[in-house]
This record gives structure tokens, sequence and C-alpha cells, in this order.
């Protein structure tokens, strides 16, 4: 078992003041992968101080300088993409495709960044006043299990373009990805208290973040129950807040899509990174003259996809992260049962020869209706909800029957009545006939799915505060 013992704080590797220690499995097999010892809310405080004290000279560099740390940070994370793979796939369990994929989006996001700030004008004239944008200053990122490396790459990238400095609070589940990922970090020479990271738990090191005066953003990605902790906690100095919370997004197949072609898209969407994602369209809409098709097709393709070691390239589902988001799971497939829906493939229990793992198998319910648990909670696994409908305003009146608003996907035969579709959604994203990857594109969600966006020019934004200037070329 390796022990991690050590936080970044102020462009050192330091010894933690909290003593308390966690104890992590690999989510594959069950052994015994590490033991963290956690920050605490002193370790917040120094982070801060850092971070503080380092403000003052990256907000009054020059966009030139940024942009040469950005391609530093690039340079180091991409550098190092088999040691965060091995990482990731020891300690989340992610299939190989998915890994592979977050660790390049992880490194892209600081050369995406970089793009931004090249043509990003910090100054506009607005009538007769001259707007300035500019940085908040420290900057809280609270990031989540499911996508280390993304997140915390993702939300320094704009951070730094902004010159604002971090305080990153990992998840404690991550703590090994995280420890690699520093090392990677702090290889791209930055100046010393530009970003601090410290692996605590929320309530500690996390809510110290929260509560702490010198602090000006959070930027979280998390559950929607802590958004909610973090959103009321952020008020009482008058935080900005970006939460990119839950979600329980609709697929909705309409009646003249070609239903063999879509069908592996929609599995695809709902069981991606294992199901473990905030975006899976985790509820099918389907007409209710095409639901024998669709019940035949998803549960023929759910049962398609191989379960078992993140390693084999075959492998489409991981393990659940950890033994509590089995039983989690588990739960909710037992749920579904007593609720009534018609099981069509998977199931409770672990699949044949994989009980060591935290492994599930893939679940299709059918005859669904969106008043059941499973078809408004976030499971956060491969659990399929097929609810069917008549008509077309039905199928948007269901997809938007819900208290989540993060993403959604639609497929017709028809673009023209796909996109009038997905206009009439309320989600942040609507993918429409396909899967994309569009970083510049603004992602976050109405409703209960967060407060804010990420990405591109909104997610620049969200770190920087308009500054109007008025009679800026008057004498007395």
């Amino acid at each position: 078992m390796k022990t991690i013992d050590h936080l970044y704080i102020n462009g050192e590797f330091v010894t933690p003041h909290g003593s308390e220690f966690m104890e992590f499995a690999n989510p594959s097999t069950g052994a015994p992968l590490t033991r963290v010892r956690l920050a605490d809310e002193t370790d917040a405080q120094r982070a801060i101080a850092a971070a503080k004290a380092a403000y003052p000279a990256l907000s009054g560099s020059s966009r030139e300088q940024r942009m040469d740390t950005l391609q530093r940070l690039h340079d180091a994370v991409r550098e190092g993409e088999h040691e965060l793979i091995e990482a990731m796939l020891d300690e989340y369990g992610g299939p190989l495709a998915t890994t592979t994929g977050t660790v390049r989006r992880a490194a892209a996001s600081f050369a995406v960044a970089k793009e931004l700030l090249a043509g990003y004008d910090f100054v506009r004239q607005l009538g007769s006043a001259r707007v300035q944008m500019v940085p908040l200053g420290v900057a809280g990122l609270v990031t989540p299990w499911n996508a280390n490396y993304s997140f915390i790459c993702g939300k320094l990238a704009m951070a730094i373009a902004s010159g604002s400095t971090a305080v990153i609070k990992p998840s404690e589940m991550s703590a090994m990805q995280t420890a690699v990922l520093t090392g990677l970090l702090h290889r791209a020479g930055l100046p010393p208290g530009v970003f601090n990271i410290i692996t605590g738990r929320g309530d500690t090191a996390g809510a110290e973040i929260v509560r702490h005066p010198d602090v000006a953003k959070i930027s979280f990605t998390g559950s929607t129950a802590v958004g909610k902790a973090i959103a009321r906690g952020a008020v009482e100095t008058m935080k900005r807040v970006t939460l990119e919370l839950g979600g329980k997004s609709p697929t909705v197949l309409l009646d003249d899509a070609n239903f063999e072609k879509a069908m592996p898209l929609a599995i695809a969407a709902a069981t991606f990174n294992s199901g473990q994602a905030c975006l899976a369209g985790t509820r099918l809409l389907v007409p209710l003259h095409r639901l024998d098709d669709a019940k035949r097709l998803a549960a023929a393709e759910m049962s398609r996809l191989k379960v078992g070691d993140p390693r084999d390239p075959a492998t489409r589902i991981g393990p659940m992260v950890s033994r509590r988001q089995w039983e989690r799971v588990q739960h909710y497939i037992r749920l579904g049962l007593e609720e009534g829906a018609e099981l069509l493939v998977g199931g409770e229990g672990k699949p044949q020869g994989l009980e060591a793992g935290n492994f599930v198998r893939p679940t299709v319910f059918a005859n669904v209706h969106n008043g059941m648990a499973i078809a408004r909670e976030e499971i956060f696994g491969p659990v399929l909800s097929i609810i069917s409908y008549r008509t077309e305003e039905e199928a948007v009146q269901i997809a938007n029957d819900t208290d989540y608003g993060l993403h959604a996907y639609v497929f017709s035969g028809d673009v023209a009545r796909a996109n009038r579709v997905a206009s009439q959604i309320v989600a942040g994203r609507v993918f429409v006939n396909g899967l994309y990857d569009e970083p510049l594109a603004p992602f976050g969600g109405f409703r209960q799915s967060g407060l804010g966006r990420e990405f591109g020019i909104h997610g620049l934004e969200a770190y920087l505060e308009p500054k109007a200037i008025m009679g800026y070329e008057t004498t007395l």
C-alpha cells in the first residue's frame, strides 16, 4: 500500500498539518491501494495565504507571460501522459479509452486557455465608459473524483488565464492521481503560490476555503447537495460561485430516427465513463408505437458492452469507484424492481468472474414512468430507464420534467425537427444526432444542475469582473 503524505503549498511539497488518514482500495481488485494523510483547516489557511501573496504578481503579469505559463503547464502534463493514465486506471478504474481521453483533455485545456487568452479583449469601450475585465483574486477550485485531471486542469487553466491564483481541493478519493498530476505541474516551474493543491475532506479543508474571506471565488464540480451547501457558505463573504452539479439527462429518440444507428449512441451516452458522469443520458425517451423496437435494441446493445479490466481496450464498463458507489447503484436497481419497472437486462449483483472488484451489471429498465425514483434521481452508474411518449410535445414535457437541466440528446431523421426539439429542452447543452466534444462551448446547467458556466469564453469570464471607468480623459 502506497502512503501519500504531502501537499503542495507555495511551490513546495509539504507535510500536512492534518493528522487524519484514509485508506482506499483498487476498485478493480479490492486490494489495498493507498493510505492518504488529509489536509485540515490549517493547511487550507496556509494555501490561501500563499495564493494571496502570489496574486499581485500574477494579476499584474502580461498576456504574453500568462500565455507562456499556460504553454509550460500544457507541455508538463502532456509529457506525463503515461504516468497519469496508469494512476487513473489503478485508482479510478475508468476504461482505457475514457482514461486516455481524460488525460489528453486535461493537457489540452491549457492550450485552449492560451488560445482564448491570445485574442481576449480585456478592455472595451461601452458608450462613455471604459470597461476593464479584471481578475477576481484567489480562486478556490473544488473538484470531484470521476475525471480528476480534467477538472483540475480545466479550472486552473482559466484561473491563470484570468490572472487569478488558485487553491485546489481535489477529492480525497483521487489522491494518487492528484499526487502524480501535482508532480507534473510542479515541473512547469511556476512562481510559488500561483497554484496550491491540498487533498482533504470537504467538511474540513473544503469548508475553510468556502468561508475564508481571502478567497474571492469558488468553482465546484460535484453533487447538487454539496453545491447547495457551498452556495450557502459562499454568500457570507459574497464569493462568486460556479457550480457544475448533477444531472438526469434525457435522450429523445423521435419517431423518424433510425433506431439501429441511434441506439449505440444512446447507450454510449448512458454509460460514458462507466455511467459515472453527470452528463449521462440515463432517461431514454421513445415513441410508444416504437417501444418494442427500442426495448429490443437497447437490451441487445447494452448486453454487448464488455465489463471488466479497465486496461483491456475492449472494456467499455469498468468498476464503480468505491464499494459505497457500488452499493448506491445496487440500491437503485432494487428500487427500480420494487417500483414495478420491467428489467430487460442486467440487474443486481456482480458479473460472473468479476466478484473481487466493484463491478456492476449494466442494466436497462423499461416501462418506466417519469415519477419513479430511477427516472428522477441521479444514480451515477450504467443504469438506463426507457420511458415512452405519445407525441413530440409530450416528449419535450417529459424531458423537462426534472429538477435538473445539465444535458440532453436528440435524434431524428429530420435535422430541422431535431433542432426544434433541442431548442425546447431546458438544458445547458444539447447534442443533436451524435456525441461531440467542443472545448469552446459553455458547460453548465439550468435549475439544480448548477450556476454559471465553464469552458471557452464563458468559462474565462467566470474568473473576471467588469470594472467601469468614466471620465478617464477628464482633467481638472
